[in-house]
């Protein structure tokens, strides 16, 4: 068993380790469909099991970034949601770039993996690109 408190899931584990600079990670609402070549990690477990911001935590612990991505569409539908994304992305110094919705299920094609949370609320996606360590 791991001594520390970093990801338990091993398919998402094997996936944060995979990663390189400039790959693209989905963290998906329950609902995005999931273009069929992307790896799908799916958490979901129940209507908001694990929430949304708790996988995206969970991911920027263990990751870099230097790029995110959202649906424009949040803006009106959960602004409460996006001023969560800006807070924690304004935090690492990373801006956060709003889509249309159509744009950004068409980039979700492009990602190494998606990763599905149980999240109910409305365009509660993001697109993260990999940055590096140095």
């Amino acid at each position: 068993m791991r001594s520390n408190a970093g990801t338990l899931n091993s398919q998402l584990s094997r996936v944060f380790s995979e990663l390189g600079h400039t790959d693209q990670l989905v963290i998906t609402d329950a609902g995005l469909p999931i273009p069929k070549p992307v790896e799908r990690v799916d958490l979901a477990l129940a209507e908001g099991v694990p929430g949304f911001l708790q996988v995206l935590d969970q991911t920027l612990a263990e990751i870099v970034i230097e790029g995110a991505l959202a649906p424009a569409e949040i803006e009106d539908k959960s602004p409460e949601m996006l001023a969560a994304l800006r807070t924690r992305f304004d935090r690492l110094g990373v801006e956060l770039t709003l889509v249309p919705h159509e744009e950004f299920k068409r980039r979700s094609g492009n990602a190494r993996a998606a990763v599905r949370s149980g999240e109910f609320t409305p365009y509660a996606n993001v697109i993260l690109t990999c940055g590096v360590a140095y």
